[in-house]
């Protein structure tokens, strides 16, 4: 039997995940489930666990598809979910990549519609404190609404047949679709620029709920609710509300209404806007069918329809690099802390003026033993010299001369030993206990002579 080929943990790993990516029954998986373990990242991504009573999975949203939600996921939402299953391999964990995700039980748009509307009101913004009066002559009347929807027509044919010498001016906007809420908020901030229109009217005809749903986006509420100008908003019918409407300063049931409500009197729609508004249309739709035949092209491309396959993993692993970097920083910071509290308490230690009394008690330490040790060797010295000043006493020629001696020396003072010092005729010197002979040589004589003594 041959040696097995062993695999490496990634590429064990690597080969599950290219089987789950490929299985096309782990694609567009469809999935219900209670949030729990919620958590949005800085980067937009969000990471939560989806479990039901018998079992859990781990799931992440990417932030380009959570951009597109109308509401706030949270701990304990039942949501419906369409994704991918998919292996994080760092972590060999199987989780499912959400692209879309809806309220279970309870529309998305009104779910967000009451969380928005209950955020704003608790902030004030609905309060009558805030509302602005309406003109009642304006001189510029601004309206920002679609050039092409039927509210414009109805609100310029009011405007010009109830009040024709009030000036109209047009701020076309978006009304539906993605971007509408950034068009709208646009044209609220280019009216406010202008520093001449006397009341805006903001709207646009009836629809669904998705069609009117640019009114009830935050931005666009909260440029309405900073508008100087005087606003009245004109959304769809009698019957339909928006957020947008409680935080304007006046409120029309239509766009028709509005209009009255702005001026005394309005002229009806003039040919030519007609006329651009048909061949706007025609032209919107010719645009519309050419870019959805180039949009079915792109799509049959695999890198078009997957692109997100290169770096989601990638975005997971920096999320989790960024979490580990900051655990970093914050243990990295509690060290040097410490050790700046252990340098402090050594630095204190060291402080000169502890290292100056120490020196100083040293100091009077050791100037105690140099006196002792000072005095000791004088004692020492004195003692020493008193015994060779007994000693010189005792050798001194002094006191060889208190006992009978003598001693002679030749002119020069120079000590005579022998007798080969002097010669005859030389003078010498006889020292005595009490004085000094002055003698004259006559002649020298080696060894003892008791009869020459005697002569002498």
């Amino acid at each position: 039997m041959k040696n097995p080929s062993y695999l490496s943990v990634q590429a064990l790993t690597k080969y599950i995940k290219r089987k789950f990516d490929v299985d096309p029954h782990l694609m567009n998986v469809f999935v219900k489930g209670e949030i729990s373990n919620f958590k949005k990242h800085t980067s937009g991504h969000l990471y939560f666990t989806l479990k039901d009573d018998q079992a859990r999975i781990m799931a992440v949203m990417f932030s380009r598809s959570a951009r597109t939600m109308k509401f706030n996921p949270e701990n304990g939402l039942h949501v419906l979910i369409k994704g991918n299953i998919s292996i994080y391999e760092q972590s060999g964990q199987y989780q499912i990549y959400v692209q879309e995700m809806l309220p279970d039980g309870i529309g998305e748009l009104f779910l967000a519609y009451e969380q928005l509307k209950e955020k704003l009101e608790i902030e004030g913004l609905f309060q009558s404190s805030h509302k602005k009066p309406i003109p009642p002559y304006p001189q510029k009347i601004g309206i920002i609404t679609s050039p092409t929807g039927a509210a414009v027509r109805d609100i310029i044919t009011t405007i010009k047949r109830r009040y024709p010498m009030g000036e109209i001016l047009l701020l076309p906007a978006l009304v539906q679709g993605m971007h509408a809420g950034n068009s709208i908020v646009e044209a609220i901030q280019a009216a406010n620029n202008r520093r001449d229109i006397d009341v805006l009217i903001v709207g646009r005809g009836g629809g669904s709920i998705e069609d009117l749903w640019a009114f009830n986006e935050e931005p666009v509420v909260r440029a309405v609710f900073q508008s100087s100008i005087p606003i009245i908003s004109a959304i769809g019918h009698e019957t339909d509300f928006t957020i947008t409407d409680f935080v304007a300063d006046l409120r029309a049931p239509t766009p028709t209404g509005a209009a009255e409500l702005a001026v005394p009197h309005v002229e009806e729609l003039t040919e030519r806007l007609l006329n651009l508004q048909n061949r706007l249309n025609r032209g919107m739709a010719e645009t519309i069918r050419s870019k959805k035949i180039q949009l079915n092209y792109l799509r049959q491309s695999y890198i078009y329809r997957h692109p997100h396959k290169i770096y989601e993993q990638k975005w997971e692993t920096v999320d989790r690099w960024i979490e580990r970097l900051q655990t970093s920083q914050e243990r990295l910071l509690r060290q040097k802390m410490e050790r700046f509290r252990k340098l402090n308490q050594a630095l204190m230690a060291r402080h000169p003026a502890t290292k100056i009394e120490l020196h100083k008690e040293k100091l009077r330490y050791l100037r105690e033993r140099l006196n002792k040790q000072t005095q000791f060797v004088i004692k020492q010295k004195h003692h020493t010299f008193m015994n060779n000043v007994s000693k010189l006493d005792a050798l001194s020629p002094l006191n060889i001369l208190q006992r009978g001696f003598s001693v002679a020396y030749n002119e020069k003072g120079k000590l005579i030993k022998n007798t080969e010092a002097l010669k005859s005729g030389e003078k010498m010197i006889v020292r005595v206990m009490d004085g000094h002979y002055y003698c004259t040589v006559d002649y020298a004589e080696k060894g003892e002579s008791n009869e020459r003594k005697h002569d002498i």
